[in-house]
């Protein structure tokens, strides 16, 4: 049986980390992207291969859309080398960065660059890759339960996230024809370093996200890697166009 390919964008550190190594261990071969650090990211690439998976990881800017089809053709000569087919089965969409500023003090460059991560990257190189993501396989793109409640700051991001998963719902009915399935996973404050590690190193915030969250704490990257392994896996199926929160019942 042929081994099944995962390509997890943003997956050196954090969330894309974890999902990338839940992903392994579910018996995927994986493909991470990294922004910069690339010491990072090999350092995943050999606990993927610890698990008895192939991995590899390439340099990914994915608010650069005009790298995509050079970073497309990049990963299909790889895959063609060595698998004998540039296809994958599931891509992950999950790079991004925070943003945090009040709606009277965003910039227009600050807007921008929210939407070339989070949206304009992800909808192209979803395109750039459909044409080799294997029929039933999946999509799965990361969002964010800032899509669903306010919190002061995060009108930008919080929007935008919101944006993804409307697309999502299109990619799964414009995909099905080819049973390629189109999730959200949205996780709510995780301790990691993301937005510079607010939710992870910040006493106060975290505990004000433990207050409001129904399981008592704030969420870690353990408990998001596994739902975004499980929707590649064929026990998810049947799952599409879905937004599953994994937040721990936060603001309720």
């Amino acid at each position: 049986m042929r081994t099944k390919i995962a390509l997890v964008t943003g997956g050196s550190r954090g969330l894309g980390k974890n999902s990338a190594l839940k992903i392994a261990q579910r018996g995927l071969d994986v493909i991470i992207t990294y922004h910069s650090n690339k010491e990072q990211a090999e350092n995943v690439v050999s606990e993927i291969q610890a698990l008895g998976r192939k991995a590899i990881a390439y340099q990914l800017d994915t608010r650069d859309t005009k790298s995509f089809d050079a970073f497309v053709k990049t990963v299909g000569d790889h895959l063609e080398e060595n698998t004998g087919n540039r296809n994958i089965d599931y891509l992950v969409n999950n790079a991004g960065t925070a943003l945090y500023s009040p709606i009277p003090e965003v910039t227009e460059e600050q807007l921008d660059d929210v939407v070339n991560i989070h949206f304009k990257g992800v909808f192209f190189l979803t395109q750039k890759m459909l044409p080799f993501i294997n029929d039933e396989g999946g999509i799965i793109n990361v969002s964010s339960g800032l899509a669903r409640f306010a919190l002061p700051g995060s009108s930008v991001y919080g929007s935008i996230k919101a944006g993804v998963e409307m697309l999502t719902k299109y990619m799964a009915k414009e995909l099905g024809s080819r049973k390629i399935k189109a999730n959200v996973v949205a996780p709510g404050a995780i301790e990691t370093d993301f937005g510079g590690g607010m939710t992870r190193d910040n006493e106060h915030i975290n505990a004000m996200i433990a207050g409001n969250t129904a399981l008592g704490r704030a969420g870690l990257p353990d408990d998001i890697g596994g739902v975004v392994a499980f929707l590649c896996t064929e026990d998810a199926r049947w799952i599409n166009g879905q937004r599953i929160e994994a937040s721990g019942g936060m603001f309720l």
